[in-house]
């Protein structure tokens, strides 16, 4: 059992993917910086002025000690653009991935009909 998680672990696809959850962890930083930090303010001046991490519903005053109960559903808001823009640069990297991965398909295999007619060709020039 050893031996076998030594190979699973050694596996370069392991590698691959250690180094794809570090490189989406900071790049899920920087979203959240650019939809907090440069989206959302001008976004909420257009909105009167209105911060959206600040937007919550209170459900229970705060009473002596005892903090208030909100539900925030600005800061859910905010999370839900966040998810929306990671998303979308995403589905961008993995659509310009399959449009060079097709075009390499393209130009490494010929069609099979291709195939069949340059060989019948070969075949009635002898």
């Amino acid at each position: 059992m050893i031996q076998e998680f030594k190979e699973f672990v050694m596996r370069g696809n392991i590698l691959d993917l250690a180094v794809a959850v570090v490189l989406g962890a900071a790049f899920g930083k920087i979203v959240t910086s650019f939809v907090s930090d440069v989206l959302m303010p001008p976004i909420g001046m257009l909105m009167g002025g209105v911060n959206f991490s600040d937007l919550k519903y209170v459900i229970q005053d705060a009473k002596e000690g005892v903090e208030a109960v909100t539900l925030n559903y600005g800061a859910f808001i905010q999370n839900i653009i966040d998810f929306l823009l990671v998303a979308l640069a995403i589905f961008m990297v993995v659509k310009v991935y399959n449009r060079a991965v097709k075009k390499q398909e393209e130009v490494a295999d010929p069609p099979a009909q291709e195939v069949l007619l340059t060989e019948i060709r070969d075949l009635l020039k002898k």
